[in-house]
């Protein structure tokens, strides 16, 4: 008598069996859609059912250890998977118990069917068949009907189930993408997981009907021991995006899989393995994936744009990735801002035909300009010959249409060229949230208070951390709404309260509503805090002249007028000195000066600007708003 075991080929629990030959898991008959490791889980688990089956046996049997694999994770969506198609929980769980730190156990009675045992019972069913299927011939019309009425019956049934399946599937109408993991076993990959991070919430953001939470505000979780529901209710969003990327070599592999924020439920996961040239191609893939999982429509352009990743050198894109680190976290600090440019000019020389380094590339020398570690006509030379190079490699970069959109604002004066570039670049990128704020603070400096309020309130769906309450005190500082202005900034100075710009916007919110003395005594924290910066320092004096303590405005005014001679002031913020002692005439010649350097302080000060109201009413501030190109 042979001692061999029989072959198992069905396991039964409940409504369902797993075929094991045939790689099935089947309810009441119907295949489900269920394959892979989820199913490979699945089967060590049945095959022991009431035993603790440990994390580590699950990997011995299916990821050995030579496999290119982030085990937990892997694990972790297989195990999800299952319970969505058993309809489990892992809080009430009705079939698979999990053991935290320790593995799983099934805890629902299992019947095993050797192939020997089931070729018996089809044996059996088939000569119940041969009776039944010669019945009396009186009966026969009375079965044919019964019959067509099951049919029918079926596939009503089937119809239903479609229609509610495809109903109970939530609808995901906005999205955060979590910081994903570094499983390299390399902490120096960190630059490139965030890097990755970054660039599929800006290829998600590409999708018009999909609404994708900022970069600033989702790196705030990284590392969090907050619950997903938790995340989704600060963020204010339907959907979860969470992952893992592991570096090996020249490969690279993303797991990702899609969450119902609200209840924490495994909607999707998927993994993808490929070469580190195809990581821009990769992360569109994803991209393109979660759109079709969340039933998102994409217009033909979107299509097209999500599926022009081009191959990329990997050094180059290492370059870029950490400089846009260095630009994202430190943006208003020359030093980092130098740093990232020098990343930038990395990656080009790197991979010339990379266009997302250009663009990189032409924001530093922006923001170096705007926060005064370039000189303005030098920055504007760089950044429009970056931009010119960005285009020519790779028209429909959104990036680079806001950044255009900056240099006509800000350096060119050309106010219709602003607008287009800001709306061409949130039509390609719509939930690209540096675009509505730019174009929220342009609206705000052209007077549009609504469509400027409008676009506040997007980009604080968008970016609902912290970095909104700087854009709505810009917003409001230009459409001189300094009631607002007062309530945003002392909110920040409250939740900042050494962070000397926060000090500044109080100072202006309390000259605008009539507290001069309140704005000094905020003037003076803000220029103690940011060692003695010019702008704010300026500021102080013209509030000094409010009030009439013009010996200090004066002396002010000679150390800056002194500083001018062997360095760069800024001649705009002389004349609002002279503009407060109520010097007209030396006023307007440093405006002029400023004119006719073009200064980055006209475009951004001159409409708003309560320290030169005296002058509006003069001839010569309307002779220089024409000719500038701005009606008062």
């Amino acid at each position: 008598m042979s001692s061999t075991a029989p072959v198992v080929r069905l396991l039964r629990f409940d409504k369902f069996e797993l075929d094991v030959c045939a790689g099935e898991l089947r309810k009441q008959g119907v295949k489900l859609r269920l394959q892979g490791q989820p199913l490979q889980v699945l089967e060590i688990l049945l095959r022991r059912p009431g035993d603790v089956v440990t994390r580590e046996e699950i990997r011995a049997q299916i990821w050995k250890a030579d496999t290119f694999v982030d085990f937990d994770h892997s694990l972790h969506n297989a195990i999800a998977r299952l319970r969505e198609a058993l309809g489990d929980s892992a809080e009430h769980p009705r079939f698979i118990e999990t053991l935290p730190r320790r593995g799983y156990r099934f805890i629902r009675p299992v019947e095993d069917f050797p192939t020997s045992r089931l070729a018996l019972i089809d044996s059996d069913n088939r000569n119940q068949a041969v009776a039944v299927a010669t019945p009396p011939k009186r009966k026969s019309s009375l079965t044919l009907v019964i019959s067509t009425f099951f049919v029918l019956g079926l596939g009503i049934w089937a119809v239903w189930q479609q229609v509610y399946r495809k109903a109970a599937v939530p609808v995901i109408g906005s999205i955060a993408v979590l910081p994903l993991e570094n499983f390299s076993g390399d902490p120096s990959q960190d630059f490139f997981v965030d890097g990755m991070t970054d660039e599929l919430i800006t290829d998600l953001a590409k999708i018009g009907a999909l609404h994708v939470v900022s970069r600033t505000s989702v790196m705030r979780y990284k590392d969090t021991k907050k619950s997903l529901p938790e995340i989704a209710r600060e963020l204010n969003v339907d959907g979860i995006i969470e992952g893992s990327v592991t570096r090996s070599g020249q490969h690279v592999r993303i797991t990702a899989q899609l969450l119902n924020g609200a209840t924490d439920k495994h909607l999707w996961a998927e993994t993808y393995e490929r070469d580190l040239g195809d990581v821009l191609k990769l992360q569109s893939e994803v991209a393109q994936t979660i759109a079709q999982q969340i039933r998102a429509e994409l217009t033909p352009q979107q299509q097209r744009l999500l599926r022009s990743a081009r191959p990329v050198n990997p050094e180059a894109y290492d370059a870029y990735v950490r400089g846009r680190y260095y630009f994202t976290n430190d943006f208003t600090e020359p030093d980092k801002l130098k740093i990232a440019k020098s990343y930038f000019e990395q990656s080009i020389r790197k991979d010339p035909e990379f266009a997302l380094a250009y663009s990189g590339l032409a924001d530093s020398y922006v923001y170096l300009a705007f926060y005064g570690g370039m000189s303005r006509d030098a920055a504007y030379k760089s950044a429009e010959e970056a931009l010119r190079h960005a285009l020519q490699l790779d028209d429909g970069i959104g990036e680079v249409y806001d950044t255009l959109g900056s240099l006509s604002w800000r350096f060119e004066w050309d106010w219709n060229a602003a607008e287009r570039n800001f709306e061409r670049s949130i039509a390609l990128a719509p939930s690209y949230s540096c675009a509505h704020e730019d174009h929220a603070l342009y609206l705000a400096f052209t007077g549009r208070r609504a469509e400027a309020l409008a676009e506040l309130a997007k980009s604080k769906q968008l970016d609902p951390g912290p970095g909104s309450a700087m854009l709505a005190s810009g917003v409001y500082y230009q459409l001189r709404d300094y009631d607002d202005l007062l309530r945003a900034s002392r909110e920040g100075a409250v939740s900042n309260p050494t962070e000397w710009a926060k000090h500044y916007e109080l100072g202006i919110a309390y000259e605008g509503t009539g507290k001069p003395l309140e704005a000094v005594s905020e003037y003076q924290r803000a220029v103690e805090l940011s060692d003695g910066n010019l702008d704010v320092t300026a500021a102080l004096a013209h509030a000094f002249a409010v009030i009439g303590r013009s010996t200090e405005a004066k002396k002010i005014l000679r150390d800056l007028e002194r500083k001018s001679q062997s360095g760069y002031v800024s001649p705009y913020l002389i004349a609002t000195i002279y503009a407060g002692l109520g010097d007209k005439d030396n006023a307007f010649g440093f405006l002029d000066k400023a004119y006719a350097e073009r200064s980055l302080d006209i475009s951004w000060f001159l409409k708003a600007d309560l320290r030169i109201d005296n002058l509006r009413s003069d001839p010569r501030f309307k002779t220089l708003l024409r000719r500038i190109g701005l009606v008062q």
